[in-house]
């Protein structure tokens, strides 16, 4: 049963009659409730009156449908481009037809189960199944206030009016505003739903403000209301306490010819430290990853955030192996979380998705003692092939449109504003709204994307606008040059990420990146950051780099095949210097059998250091290099 407002905020909040919503109406179309003008008013406000106007018109709690609109949105417009799950505009109202699908490369990966004498192709990810047809709110909306679906997908005016429309029916249905909101998640689970009102009612009572993408200051107060309910804690699933958490588990079965499906029995923290989060995304709606993940012929991941209210599912168990990550020293060490959304065609996602992420995240950090910085919270395009003809085939996800540095504040962990002036270490921090690099193929290959804010930076060979982009000899053994398509990470640093500074000129910065100097223009680009770096060692000309940090051959029990340490193929010269993100032991754990007694963790002498060498990670030898403070 959700619970009445607080006293406080019983009057504000209490839905207005009908009489006196249709006065309050009339009386601002003569104007009689405006203190100015609305042509005199500051144009940056005008979503602000958006909200004031739609819920006078519709009698619904501006605090509601500001707090709604913030866990969607963030109030943003988004170039009119529809979220992971199909909304569009600040009120997220929905449309399929409009909104397209996308899909991962699947080709060159790893055997999921890392053996070198198994590698295979990953099976192909199935067409995405659409949403429910229930979640089609943008044809009630239209129906509601009499607007074409196209006009609420591109006119935030409308836009606002028509999820107010939605929410007033929905208290009309209910008689709550709670479970108005929880309606409107479009959650089919009753704990979804609850959890996604939660999340509005915690904004509404702390309040925010913030600029839009577009340019609009918007301001919810901070409005005392009841304490969110607690969770009923009777979930398996591993998760906050206030989260609402699924367990969806994935199979762990025996299948013919001598296999099984779909992760590896493993006892971490005790048997290997977790080192690493991996945030994906789904490349498929919520039905298809639930579907995927408990198919035992099928890879696996931790678990799952559901994009229209952040509902998590858990699958694998924290303490054992899921199959996602392409890379199998990786896989061993990470816990992975997939988010329902798409890197590309679907291009951006909601506030209600990076909440509950971030909160998962944060208390998996606390859990595992796993820094909360890009060198432990990695994308899946952040992790390295294992091999050089692994490199094409990894994925690229969350993509260019994941906000990083929104997803850290949120953790409480910003990624800016530490280290001097002038340090020769810095940190990827392009503001995100007004950084829009001209990436292609979002839908068509080699067509523009829509101009939309990125947490990536594009890197070119001089300190030009018209230089070509760096080389990527992994990606191109052909020694041509990246392109602009968002699939092509060959030569983009990410927010987030610390990279040495190779040379300034002119207003332009270049770091050493993939054995080349990557050039940017550096206004506002980076932060100054402090850190350990690498070199290599006195006499060496170069050193070999790897994607995986595997033992030494004698670590190696005689009943366990030696797992080959192979280099990638870039150079690593004397002279160039690259951040340092970890100090690691050698590490191969064996599991190539459905029966876990059979498994072993393979521990050598061998120590490695973790770099940021491209736009992945990467690993060296620490025999091989001089670790130094950045300055």
């Amino acid at each position: 049963m959700s619970r009445p407002f607080h006293p406080v905020a019983l009057a504000p909040l209490r839905r207005r009659s009908r009489r006196t919503a249709g006065l309050a109406v009339l009386a601002l179309a003569a104007g009689l409730l405006a203190a100015v003008p609305a042509e005199a008013a500051p144009a940056d406000q005008r979503r602000q009156r958006d909200f004031a106007a739609a819920a006078q018109e519709f009698g619904v709690p501006e605090s509601v449908l500001l707090g709604v609109s913030y866990l969607e949105s963030r109030w943003d417009f988004n170039a009119g481009t529809p979220s992971t799950s199909a909304g569009y505009g600040p009120m997220h109202l929905t449309d399929l037809r409009a909104a397209g699908t996308g899909t991962h490369h699947d080709e060159g990966e790893e055997d999921p189960r890392g053996d070198d004498a198994r590698r295979a192709k990953l099976p192909a990810t199935p067409a995405p199944k659409p949403p429910p047809p229930g979640l089609q709110t943008i044809d009630e909306a239209s129906a509601l206030i009499g607007q074409d679906v196209a006009t609420l997908r591109t006119d935030t005016t409308q836009n606002i009016r028509g999820g107010a429309a939605l929410l007033a029916k929905y208290q009309r249905e209910t008689g709550d505003w709670r479970a108005a909101v929880a309606r409107y998640s479009g959650a089919k689970d009753a704990e979804g739903a609850q959890s996604f009102a939660d999340e509005v009612f915690d904004t509404i009572s702390k309040g925010v403000s913030r600029k839009t993408d577009d340019g609009q200051t918007v301001t919810l107060a901070a409005t005392p209301v009841s304490p969110v309910r607690e969770q009923a804690g009777t979930s398996k699933a591993e998760c906050p306490k206030k989260l609402s958490c699924l367990s969806v588990p994935a199979p762990y079965q025996e299948l013919p010819n001598n296999d099984y499906g779909n992760h590896d029995k493993a006892d971490r923290p005790k048997s290997q430290k977790v080192e690493y989060i991996i945030i994906h995304d789904t490349e498929g709606y919520w039905d298809t990853a639930m579907d995927l993940v408990t198919d035992p012929t099928y890879v696996s991941w931790h678990y799952t955030i559901r994009s229209s209210d952040g509902q998590i599912a858990q699958h694998v168990p924290t303490k054992d192996v899921a199959w996602h990550a392409g890379n199998w020293y990786v896989n061993a060490k990470s816990v992975g979380i997939e988010h329902e959304g798409f890197a590309a065609k679907g291009t951006w996602y909601t506030e209600a998705m990076y909440r509950t992420s971030a909160k998962l995240v944060g208390y998996l950090a606390r859990k595992y003692d796993i820094p909360l910085d890009r060198a432990h919270i990695l994308g899946h395009d952040n992790v390295p092939g294992t091999i050089p003809s692994t490199i094409k085939g990894m994925h690229w996800d969350p993509g260019p449109y994941w906000d990083w540095a929104h997803y850290f504040d949120l953790m409480g962990a910003p990624l800016s504003g530490f280290g001097r002036p002038g340090s020769p270490l810095v940190t990827i921090t392009p503001d995100f709204a007004t950084n829009q690099p001209a990436f292609t193929g979002c839908e068509t290959a080699g067509k523009p994307c829509p101009a939309r804010g990125s947490g990536s930076v594009v890197l070119r060979s001089e300190p030009t606008d018209s230089a070509p982009l760096l080389k990527d000899i992994g990606l191109r053994p052909d020694g041509s040059a990246g392109t602009m398509a968002v699939s092509d990470i060959g030569s983009r640093a990410e927010t987030g990420q610390r990279y040495v500074v190779a040379e300034r000129r002119d207003g332009w910065t270049a770091i050493w990146y993939l054995g080349q100097k990557g050039w940017f223009r550096d206004a506002r680009t980076t932060s100054p950051a402090f850190g350990l770096v690498v070199t290599p060692k006195p006499g060496l000309a170069t050193v070999p780099v790897f994607g995986r940090a595997y033992p030494e051959a004698e670590a190696y029990p005689a009943n366990v095949p030696v797992q080959q340490v192979v280099p990638l193929p870039y150079t690593f010269s004397a002279g160039q210097r690259y951040s340092v993100g970890d100090l690691l032991g050698s590490e191969y754990y064996s599991a190539t059998t459905f029966d876990p007694a059979n498994h072993v963790v393979v521990k050598g002498k061998t120590r490695y250091v973790q770099i940021q060498f491209g736009h992945r990670i990467a690993y060296v030898k620490a025999d091989d290099v001089r670790i130094l403070p950045a300055a």
